[in-house]
């Protein structure tokens, strides 16, 4: 006697564009912004299947963007993700780390970061910024186990406005999703907060959109 098949899983459609479930589909949220500051996501193995995560709608808006997978990363590569040209363009003429200027509350003994250059910023164009996407304690263990990173100069965000991003708990006030905080960022290097304020309307109605999941 044969033994039993199983019937294989019914595999959900995938967006070829947001590679989410159709049903949670969030082409319609992407916000096309040309941005002037370059973008470097370093994203927390963990966060790419979170479904409230940010950094795809993020990635998927702005044009001058790129994303990276991990959290520990060979040093080389990391060196040329952070100072080398990407797809033809010049290189950046200065590099940041977004992120706040906290206490080392986790233990970990990192690198004093250079000073942040005023100057350099004024020169937009020029910038490449680099954003971590993860949670607080991710975040700072990436920092912490890719010393490249540490010895960037960090722009940290300052009288920020409440977050929009009601879906995910915040572990201190003023904490923003990483779009949120991306914005802020290029709103203020750019000088030009226009440009910005439609994808975080955009964002608004992707909050609200996975808000309703958990109640449908």
């Amino acid at each position: 006697m044969q033994p039993e098949m199983q019937p294989e899983p019914i595999k959900r459609p995938i967006c070829p564009t947001c590679l989410r479930p159709q049903r949670t589909c969030i082409c319609e949220w992407i916000t096309q912004t040309d941005n002037t500051v370059e973008l470097l996501i370093l994203q927390h193995p963990l966060e790419v299947d979170q479904a409230k995560g940010s950094a795809r709608l993020l990635t998927l808006s702005l044009v001058r963007s790129e994303v990276i997978v991990g959290e520990t990363f060979a040093e080389a590569g990391l060196r040329d993700r952070l100072h080398a040209a990407w797809h033809g363009a010049a290189a950046p003429g200065y590099t940041a780390l977004l992120y706040p200027d906290s206490p080392d509350d986790l233990g970990l003994k990192l690198a004093t970061p250079p000073v942040l250059d005023q100057m350099q910023l004024q020169q937009p164009a020029q910038l490449r910024l680099v954003v971590l996407d993860g949670t607080w304690r991710k975040s700072r263990k990436m920092l912490y186990l890719n010393p490249l990173l540490q010895h960037l100069p960090r722009l940290a965000l300052r009288d920020v406005p409440p977050s929009r991003y009601l879906i995910r708990k915040a572990h201190a006030p003023g904490q923003l999703s990483t779009l949120e905080a991306t914005c802020q960022a290029l709103m203020q290097l750019e000088q030009n907060q226009e440009k910005y304020l439609p994808l975080l309307e955009a964002f608004s109605g992707f909050v609200g959109r996975q808000a309703s999941y958990g109640h449908s």
